[in-house]
């Protein structure tokens, strides 16, 4: 598990190599689908950044505005009302091209009670920050945490929420290429933050969302663009993962992904899902690596939170 762990940190290609050779000398082994024993009606990662470029009190808000929602009769009542009445669901927390921390584990909620205890967890965790932006580090890691789970369910959805966009470690399109190909859809909570935009913000963060980091099928954006919102706009986007039902009037609209049914003649299908997260946007497209030019042309900063030996520690 250690070797699956730091695989995140290599390129593509690295990774591939190695994970034959862990293969070939026994280091992986059964397949995992064996273990996933129990049916839910959704996995769902809650991939939450916490980089510096937001202060603590918008990191408060962030971690209110999920601790609320899964106290939240829209959000309880949407797990119960699937098939199975339960779904799967952890809390993972990324900033830089580190191993994301699990915070909260897989967790099976199937009750009110459940809900609510999972919500009590959330608020009970420490606040931290870290720096640097790696989407791609959060998607490789929230993938292999489904694919390693002890849960299987029709639906396997991965849901990003960060204030700007990848600057370091593997590019955000390969990343979203390769979770999407695995069948699992990845939604977007983009926040544009209402304060003046600094050195190494990129404008119409949504966008860049909308184009380079959702995917899959149904994938979607649920943007916050205003912190007074940041509630009402996760729960909004909870349900519709959950049910594909809308809530929260007052919150911005959610924004789907534009889907592409079938490939087109000579379209792999792999590359029909890239489709699916192409805008029709007047301005032209979005440069998916804007956040590592922006951030490569000057310098960085720390975070809060951190002990003094450096990153936070955790044993899961």
């Amino acid at each position: 598990m250690e070797l699956l762990l730091r695989l995140k940190a290599t390129s593509r290609a690295t990774r591939g190599w190695l994970l034959g050779l862990a293969a070939g000398i026994g280091l992986i082994t059964a397949p995992v689908a064996e273990a996933q024993t129990t049916k839910v009606d959704l996995e769902l990662v809650l991939a939450v950044d916490v980089s510096a470029s937001m202060d603590y009190d918008e990191h408060l808000l962030q971690r209110n505005g999920y601790v609320e929602a899964f106290r939240h009769k829209d959000v309880i009542d949407a797990i119960l009302s699937g098939p199975n009445g339960r779904i799967a669901v952890t809390y993972l927390e990324w900033a830089g091209t580190y191993e994301p921390i699990q915070t909260i584990p897989w967790t099976m909620i199937a009750s009110e009670k459940d809900a609510l205890a999972f919500a009590d967890r959330m608020a009970a965790e420490q606040l931290y920050s870290e720096r640097l932006t790696s989407i791609s580090s959060a998607l490789y890691s929230a993938q292999n945490l489904i694919e390693t789970n002890a849960f299987t369910a029709n639906r396997r959805v991965i849901d990003v929420s960060g204030d700007g966009a990848n600057n370091t470690g593997d590019p955000v399109e390969e990343a979203r290429a390769y979770v999407i190909g695995r069948g699992t859809t990845i939604n977007g909570l983009p926040i544009l933050l209402n304060k003046p935009l600094e050195w190494y913000d990129i404008d119409h963060l949504d966008r860049y969302y909308k184009q380079c980091v959702i995917g899959g099928d149904g994938a979607f954006i649920a943007p916050v663009y205003d912190l007074r919102h940041m509630g009402a706009t996760i729960r909004k986007k909870l349900v519709m993962e959950i049910a594909q039902i809308e809530v929260a009037p007052e919150a911005a609209p959610i924004q789907f992904a534009e889907a592409q049914p079938s490939p087109t003649p000579g379209e792999s299908p792999e590359t029909s899902l890239l489709h699916r997260v192409q805008l029709k946007a007047p301005t032209g497209p979005v440069d998916c690596m804007i956040g590592e030019k922006v951030w490569n042309s000057r310098g960085g900063f720390g975070g809060f939170g951190l002990p003094s030996g450096g990153r936070r520690g955790r044993e899961r």
